[in-house]
């Protein structure tokens, strides 16, 4: 649709961290927006004091008549009341990815996807063509502290106007005058909505279990995304990655690594004084990175975003410049602050790789440190579908909180309820007697403890805390109030 003609648009599940993005963008370009969610919070607060018009409840009374355009978040079902109304009505009805596809055919887009990684990774790559002087438009699922949100504007989608530089991509027809770049989920196979010029992928794993079978079911769906490409596109691939080898496209491919060979690699990776110091090796080129941000996971983010980076012409000056800049975004190894003089780190991780290697990464950030993990599993059907990595991913914690299973709205089916985290607190405490490798040992029966809700959760952390420890809370649900409330 033409969205110069679209004067008020509603907003479902205004909350959502990509649909409240969608938001600011609107009211940025000068649209009426209204929206609604079933709880106020603090994004949605910031869009009130922008002129959004929040409704809490989903109600259909909620939806003027007079509405151009309704676009809803992907959790927000048919059954929804504005949406029944919206469709009485004959309002144009878009979900968030459906939008981000219209938005896609109109710039050169980027777009970042993988199992992990890719708010990371879609943050440092947006940074860097802000200090090349792209001007791009970056659309994030998380919060970056030097666009004060989740949403980086450009000149030219804000008033029409151009600044900024032309990137000088030698595998597009022309220079990329209007360079988007966009996180790009795989949940319900979203990202096969976009119409993108660049595919980076971080790395390819099961998850999202309620919707992908297994892990061939995922392949499969990844096979049909990069063929959306054209044949003057290019795709990055991690090449460390066993899953992304079975993926194959005939546009232009760039490979970034650690271990295998690839046009763009790290080595002689150390951790020293709160930073991680590298090789970046480039044609034969070697560029010294130092980077504030822990984890392996995070040398990958720096990689792929480096190597889409280079690929529009940026010279590899400006990239190791705002690497060095770059000190992270909301919930993302996040330091809240500090509680009785433990760190307090709040973190999404909520698959077993990434709790692991969150974990790992405060090991190497904080090597005398006694490390406290704090999480809380998200949804039933992926803890029950990844029971036995998870009772694996906590072995470098010397202490391990478990809250009860945060329940997802909309995703939740009866089938998945029979599982708990009393099972894997009590799988977990069954699988050792002491946690391996770590200088603090405690007996199995009192090192890893089960809360039944988040206020349990803090009555444990106080209990247990000691000052100088490391304190991890991590989830996707609503654990990192949790931190909030500590700091």
């Amino acid at each position: 649709m033409n969205l110069q003609k679209v004067e008020k648009i509603h907003f479902i599940g205004l909350g959502g961290i990509g649909v409240s993005a969608l938001a600011k963008m609107m009211v940025q370009q000068g649209k009426k927006v209204f929206g609604s969610d079933l709880n106020s919070s603090e994004i949605i607060k910031k869009l009130e004091k922008m002129g959004v018009k929040f409704y809490q409840g989903h109600k259909a009374e909620n939806l003027s008549v007079d509405t151009d355009l309704v676009i809803y978040s992907p959790a927000v079902e048919k059954n929804n009341p504005e949406r029944i109304k919206a469709k009485k009505l004959s309002i144009p009805q878009l979900s968030y990815p459906e939008f981000l596809g219209e938005l896609s055919k109109e710039k050169f887009t980027i777009a970042v996807s993988g199992t992990h990684g890719k708010s990371t990774t879609t943050a440092i790559l947006g940074l860097i063509l802000e200090q090349a002087e792209l001007d791009p438009l970056v659309i994030v699922g998380s919060k970056v502290p030097q666009w004060n949100g989740n949403l980086r504007m450009t000149q030219t989608d804000t008033d029409g106007t151009r600044t900024g530089t032309e990137c000088q991509c030698r595998s597009v027809s022309g220079p990329c005058k209007s360079v988007f770049v966009v996180e790009s989920c795989e949940w319900r196979a979203h990202m096969l909505n976009l119409s993108p010029k660049m595919i980076i992928l971080n790395n390819l794993e099961l998850d999202h279990t309620d919707y992908y079978k297994d892990i061939n079911h995922l392949i499969r769906t990844f096979k049909t995304y990069i063929k959306k490409l054209p044949k003057d596109g290019i795709i990055i691939l991690n090449s460390d990655d066993s899953n992304l080898k079975k993926l194959h496209s005939k546009s232009k491919t760039i490979t970034f690594g650690v271990k295998n060979q690839a046009e763009v690699m790290a080595k002689n990776i150390i951790t020293k004084s709160g930073e991680q110091i590298f090789d970046l090796c480039l044609h034969g080129k070697i560029y010294n990175f130092r980077l504030k941000v822990p984890g392996i996971f995070n040398v990958y983010n720096v990689l792929a975003a480096t190597a889409g980076a280079l690929a529009l012409g940026v010279k590899p000056e400006i990239i190791k410049k705002s690497v060095e800049n770059f000190y992270g975004i909301w919930r993302r190894f996040e330091k809240v602050g500090e509680y009785k003089k433990a760190i307090i780190i709040s973190d999404y991780a909520h698959h077993p790789t990434a709790v692991s290697g969150t974990i790992q990464a405060a090991k190497e950030f904080y090597p005398e440190k006694r490390i406290m993990a704090v999480f809380q599993p998200h949804h039933h059907n992926r803890t029950k579908k990844l029971f036995k990595e998870f009772i694996k991913c906590f072995k470098g914690a010397d202490l391990t909180i478990i809250s009860e299973i945060y329940d997802v709205a909309g995703r939740e089916e009866e089938k998945d309820q029979d599982v708990s985290s009393k099972d894997l607190v009590k799988a977990i405490r069954a699988r050792y007697k002491k946690i391996p490798n770590s200088k603090f040992q405690i007996p199995n029966s009192k090192n890893v403890l089960y809360a039944k809700n988040l206020v349990e959760v803090k009555k444990l952390i106080l209990k247990n805390i000691k000052p100088g420890d490391i304190v991890l809370i991590m989830g996707a649900g609503d654990i990192f109030e949790v931190a909030n409330d500590l700091v």
